[in-house]
């Protein structure tokens, strides 16, 4: 069984960073594809950022790009959102996600909908 436990989140001022943490438990990482998103009331949720199982490479959202980082420790089995320069509209829920891969190499979903494991997510609130 698949489970997704995130971390990290709170309360910041705008500037500020916050590191993100997401435990997998019942996965193998070269498995899965791993997701992070957000999420404000009223709207969808919105990929920020992925990583492939097999090779880690990386893929940012528009929103993400230059502000985010995205990694993994697969010893861990731990994922991790490095947020900076942190702004008052990145206030949101935040999820992790896992996508299985079946076997792609490159699969890096950015899409909500290929994403069959998600975690209960970790408020992030940056105040201005």
């Amino acid at each position: 069984q698949v489970e997704l436990v995130e971390s990290g989140g709170g309360l910041v001022q705008a500037g500020g960073s916050l590191r993100l943490s997401c435990t997998a438990s019942g996965l193998t990482s070269g498995d899965f594809a791993l997701g992070w998103f957000r999420q404000t009331p009223g709207k969808e949720r919105e990929g920020m950022a992925c990583v492939t199982g097999r090779t880690g490479d990386t893929y940012y959202s528009d929103s993400a790009k230059g502000r985010f980082t995205i990694s993994r420790d697969v010893a861990k089995n731990t994922l991790y959102l490095q947020m900076d320069s942190l702004r008052p509209e990145d206030t949101a829920m935040y999820y992790c996600a896992a996508a299985p891969a079946y076997g792609r190499v490159w699969y890096a979903p950015s899409a909500a909908s290929e994403y069959t494991h998600w975690g209960q997510g970790t408020q992030v609130t940056v105040s201005s």
